[in-house]
């Protein structure tokens, strides 16, 4: 009996492993390890930052290669240190806090840019109806709060002296991503630093009054938006992982932009208290930035960084001696 029963084993093993070699019970493949990266997103968990976490959902990354934990980001200067530091590997940054930071006195070094999000900056001076701010003079003896460190409030002495505000009048005072809308709201500030696209997220919370806008690009039209950056040394030395990050997040990127109600759903899957009509509303904002230059997503045009860095020269911002090449991997861009 034990020499039937040890025979039927052996025959039963042997036919698994015949079914397995001909399909017909195929065990399923390992697909090769992902490598496992931290993206942080620009400011907060917004809807104009809802690209990322599509990349994920649609496994945009996973094809590329990569198992993407995605945190929220605090602004540039920030996200700036934690890619240097090692504790995430890429994120958007906007692209003149980039300059301000790699040519301005602290001279932070360590990171680069490989990739365009938006093909204007979306800076701005944000207000609302009624506060008295209608026009960039008017922002004269007003109170306008901000991240430390913010582009918008770096950049607002280059924006002040081209709009002919007198920057020692408009008095700056800290805020953070959760508290900004919620302080303008209140009218504990007259306005705050942000994104044009955060318009609709605003006027949800203000519940009746319209946003007052100030954009940057009225008068430095020549600025980028965000772009994406790793550090220098990720960058060196995984150039072909940088490119297939690039496409992945691109690719999420046009796929929010052409679907911003789906989209607007994922980020609410990944940040519960997401308000759907103001998540899609940024992302339909945001479009005409990403998309409406007619040149290819993602792409840097290196004149027209130079022309940013003469701007920042010019009103004293950042030092001399800046290059285009000193920030972005141009070999790395899409395109290139």
């Amino acid at each position: 009996m034990r020499r039937k029963s040890f025979a039927r084993t052996l025959v039963a093993v042997a036919l698994a492993a015949s079914l397995a070699s001909c399909g017909g019970n195929e065990a399923p493949v390992e697909s090769p390890s992902l490598e496992k990266v931290i993206y942080l997103t620009s400011f907060g968990q917004f809807g104009r930052d809802a690209y990322a976490y599509v990349a994920k959902e649609k496994g945009f990354f996973r094809e590329a290669g990569f198992d993407v934990e995605i945190k929220a980001g605090t602004g540039s200067g920030d996200n700036i240190k934690q890619v240097v530091a090692g504790q995430a590997q890429f994120t958007p940054i906007d692209l003149t806090g980039g300059l301000l930071a790699a040519g301005g006195d602290g001279k932070v070094t360590g990171f680069t840019m490989v990739a365009a999000i938006q093909q204007r900056t979306m800076a701005a001076i944000m207000s609302l109806e009624g506060y008295g701010v209608g026009k960039p003079a008017d922002l004269e003896g007003k109170t306008v709060a901000d991240l430390p460190g913010s582009v918008v409030r770096n950049l607002f002495p280059t924006y002040a002296k081209l709009a002919n505000v007198d920057v020692k009048k408009v008095n700056f005072v800290n805020g953070t991503p959760q508290t900004l809308f919620g302080t303008l709201a209140q009218r504990k500030v007259d306005a705050i630093g942000q994104f044009v696209v955060g318009k609709p997220t605003i006027e949800g919370i203000a519940k009746g009054k319209s946003a007052v806008l100030l954009p940057y690009s009225d008068f430095l039209p020549d600025l980028y938006g965000n772009a994406l950056i790793t550090s220098s040394q990720y960058a060196k030395d995984n150039p072909e992982k940088v490119k297939k990050f690039s496409a992945a997040l691109l690719k999420g990127l046009e796929t929010a932009i052409g679907n911003p109600d789906e989209a607007a759903a994922v980020l609410k899957q990944n940040a519960p208290t997401t308000d759907l009509k103001s998540a899609a509303a940024e992302l339909t904002l945001m479009g005409p930035f990403v998309q409406g230059s007619g040149v290819p997503a993602g792409s840097l045009d290196k004149e027209r960084i130079a022309r940013s860095i003469a701007i920042l020269e010019e009103s004293g911002q950042i030092q001399a001696g800046l290059t285009p090449e000193q920030v972005v991997s141009f070999d790395l861009v899409p395109g290139a």
